[in-house]
């Protein structure tokens, strides 16, 4: 019992001493606030007394708080400047990867436009498509294309890029098809050499540099000569720019192709139909007449009907 009033004194005496305390800080205040508000020489010589006194508590309570708030502001920066170059470095792989997009798209521009280097005549069109694989054997040369059937491409059509010939078509699927390169072992492109006019078989040998096949002669062929397609057969129009004469030597004549295959992306295959197409002989090859006998020959006046045959005598 005596302990429980005890605590009760305890509790008590702490209520008045924290009472005591609020109405002491409030008076405090109020003492304050008069004596700052007050105008009068002796308050005010007590207030510059006062903040002497105080000045020197003020700055050394002052600079440890000043360099907490300084510290703590320079961690707020530094967590803003690793989280701006967080966000810097993902705008960087951003934009490289826009670069590269860039200048992939800048080359796929360049070289579409590098196709209209080569001069078409106006009757023959094309379609253009993009080389999406290569044959990848020493053995076989040909390239795949994203074109085919649906697009228009036939079967044997020229295929051009912007310097030049570049192969034939020798397989046509619904939206694919695939080249054969000059310089595979199996391509054979009537041409002629410029200016000579000799006229030859361009035999791709699985090199850089086919040969010229069926020279009739070496006379007038040096290095440097064009070499032109001659249109014979129809395939492929006349004049296009097949390359120049390499080499000339012992064993014939070697052409250096004008097609860039070490960076072939784009070609353009032409639709390209001869502009005399002949279908019958009936033009060409005059109609048989049977030989006519003495007596005909004499009596038959001009324009008299011709004598019935064999069989229609007999049955007359």
């Amino acid at each position: 019992m005596a302990a429980r009033e005890r605590e009760d004194i305890g509790a008590e005496f702490g209520r008045l001493l924290r009472r005591g305390l609020i109405v002491a800080l409030v008076l405090l205040a109020l003492a304050l606030l008069v004596l700052w508000r007050a105008d009068s020489p002796r308050l005010e010589r007590l207030r510059m007394s006062l903040a002497d006194w105080a000045t020197p508590s003020v700055e050394m309570t002052a600079d440890p708080i000043g360099a907490l708030s300084d510290m703590a502001a320079d961690f707020r920066d530094f967590t803003r400047v690793h989280e701006r170059n967080r966000e810097l470095r993902a705008e960087i792989q951003r934009l490289r990867a826009w670069r590269e997009t860039a200048q992939q798209l800048e080359q796929e521009n360049a070289q579409l436009r590098a196709l209209n280097n080569l001069r078409l005549g106006s009757r023959t069109g094309f379609v253009a498509g993009e080389v999406i694989a290569d044959s990848g054997s020493p053995f076989a040369q040909s390239a795949l294309l994203n074109i085919g059937a649906d697009d228009g491409v036939i079967d044997g059509a020229a295929a051009v890029d912007g310097e030049g010939l570049v192969g034939r078509v020798v397989g046509v699927g619904r939206r694919a098809s695939r080249v054969l390169l000059l310089t595979d072992f199996n391509s054979r492109v009537p041409v002629k050499v410029l200016p000579s006019g000799r006229r030859a078989i361009l035999s791709g040998e699985n090199s850089d540099s086919p040969r010229l096949s069926f020279l009739d002669a070496l006379a007038g062929v040096a290095p440097g000569d064009q070499v032109v397609t001659t249109g014979d057969g129809g395939v492929f129009p006349p004049d296009l720019p097949v390359g120049r004469v390499a080499v000339v030597g012992e064993y014939g004549a070697r052409v250096q192709v004008a097609a860039d295959y070490e960076r072939l992306e784009f070609v353009r295959i032409l639709l390209y139909r001869p502009s005399t197409r002949i279908d019958t002989p009936g033009g060409l090859i005059a109609p048989r007449e049977s030989p006519a006998e003495p007596g005909d020959a004499e009596g038959a006046a001009p324009g008299a009907p011709d004598a019935p045959l064999l069989g229609q005598a007999g049955a007359d």
